[in-house]
């Protein structure tokens, strides 16, 4: 039945517009694709695909349990028989609640890439119809209902985002990423209608035992019966998904658990009865990140540790993951990274050697998912911007480099005339970097001053113009932990 699902799909997905049901003439709602143009990112062809067999390729659900990936399967032993007799198409959401995903979403990329690594095809799916719902899973109060342009413009920015990711990270000759959104099948259905074709199918009473839902009736606030038909919607999602282009696994975070079941039993309903056998269909679920104290990872005093360059850099993406604990690394190592099992093992028993080098592990890790997220480009850029603020650094530096540790350096602004031509001590007691001109002279003439990470051993040094970087920027320290940038204004 495997084989028979994979060689019929294209021509289910190009079907895709037939039956479906007539439009609400009130609706809103508007598909952001044609119908039936599902948005496929092929992965680099160097290489012969994964046969149908997955030839030599490991069982995904054998390595996703190894590294800690696995928390239910609704069944484990048929899905693990499944995923070593031929390949499966399987998916995880995305609700566009933000303009990019954060480092908790991580999770659900990275098995999406274990399972296209082991020869299986991953579909990210947008959720621009359940979006604009809100899953109630996790969650003590109602979501904030956001607008058609912010839901759209998220949808558009978090498409981009997992592409761009799941492409450059797709191995040669891998299946194909494909990214939908379901908003192109609810959007043209009207209310009637799916209360026809799906809500005949569910029972209240198998609702309202979900967590999610039970937690929130018996709060203060209660559950909307929007909120309250979020399981509804995506259980449909699977029915769709399975139905119109074979897929047949369903992934997502522990909290998800109640939302992925509902779709197994809609599939049951919808697509098996009266003497016709449903396909096989499985749930597979993922611990939820959190640290050795049970807190959630993702979170820093300055918000959400975003997957997006716009909204964090490249250097203090790297420096989150830089900075976790001992107690923490290796695990993160194992569920975030792509490295051999064996080599995380060696660091860990290195960890507890004498002559360990600290950070060691931690340095492995932020670099290994930065690169995964970021690129090489983005790696490189935050390598370059750790190397520029450590002590007493050689790294040559540029304004791009300065701009991107700007958030994480005391910075002052200073006009063109106060810099160029006066002396390094005066400039340094203006921006308080020491409490005096004298101080700054004494220091200079010590050997505690740098310029641009460069030792400055003349105590009365007048700034030239060929000192400030790009002709904007300048990089001051007095000592070599006690840094400060110049910005130069015209």
């Amino acid at each position: 039945m495997l084989r028979q699902g994979v060689s019929t799909r294209p021509a289910r997905a190009g079907q895709a517009c037939r039956g479906r049901p007539v439009p609400f003439s009130g609706s809103r709602l508007r598909s952001s694709t044609a119908c039936g143009a599902a948005e496929v990112a092929e992965a680099p062809a160097a290489a012969p695909a994964a046969p149908q067999g997955l030839g030599d390729l490991p069982n995904v659900v054998s390595v996703l349990r190894a590294r800690g990936l696995v928390q239910e399967i609704t069944a484990a032993e048929e899905l693990e028989a499944a995923a070593g007799a031929g390949r499966l198409s399987v998916y995880c959401g995305f609700d566009p609640t933000a303009d990019s995903l954060h480092l908790g979403n991580l999770l659900g990329i990275v098995v999406l890439a274990w399972f296209q690594r082991c020869g299986h095809e991953p579909v990210a799916l947008l959720g621009g119809a359940t979006g604009r719902v809100g899953d109630p899973s996790g969650r003590s109060t109602e979501r904030p209902v956001l607008s058609e342009e912010q839901i759209e413009g998220n949808v558009s920015a978090i498409g981009a985002l997992l592409r761009s990711v799941l492409l450059r990270n797709s191995p040669p000759g891998a299946p194909p990423v494909r990214v939908l959104n379901n908003l192109d099948w609810f959007g043209p259905m009207s209310f009637l209608a799916f209360l026809r074709e799906v809500g005949k199918f569910a029972r209240v009473g198998t609702m309202m035992a979900k967590d999610s839902v039970r937690t929130r009736m018996e709060s203060e606030q209660g559950i909307s019966f929007t909120e309250f038909t979020y399981q509804l919607l995506q259980g449909y999602d699977f029915v769709h998904l399975c139905r119109e282009h074979g897929v047949r696994v369903q992934i997502g975070g522990s909290d998800q658990w109640g939302n992925i079941t509902a779709g197994t039993d809609l599939i049951r309903r919808l697509l098996g009865g009266e003497g016709k056998e449903p396909p096989a269909c499985y749930g597979l679920t993922f611990p939820l990140l959190v640290d050795s104290e049970g807190r959630k990872f993702g979170k820093s005093v300055g918000g959400a540790i975003w997957l997006s360059a716009e909204r964090l850099s490249p250097y203090k993406f790297y420096q989150y993951l830089f900075q976790v604990t001992d107690a923490d690394v290796i695990k993160l190592l194992k569920m975030l990274t792509f490295l051999p099992l064996s080599e995380v093992d060696a660091l860990q028993a290195a960890m507890g050697q004498p002559g360990y080098v600290p950070n060691t592990a931690q340095r492995r890790l932020a670099e290994e998912v930065t690169r995964f997220v970021h690129g090489e480009e983005g790696l490189a850029q935050a390598i370059k911007a750790t190397e520029a603020l450590k002590p007493g650094a050689a790294t040559q530096l540029d304004a791009a480099t300065l701009e991107t540790v700007a958030g994480d350096a005391p910075s002052a602004a200073l006009p063109r005339a106060a810099v160029e031509g006066a002396l390094l001590a005066d400039v340094m007691a203006t921006v308080k970097l020491q409490p005096s001109k004298s101080a700054a002279r004494k220091l200079i003439k010590g050997g505690g001053v740098y310029l641009n990470n460069a030792k400055v051993g003349e105590e009365l040094y007048k700034l030239a113009p060929a000192d400030l970087i790009d002709g904007r920027m300048l990089l001051l320290a007095a000592g070599k932990k006690n840094k400060m940038l110049i910005r130069i204004q015209d």
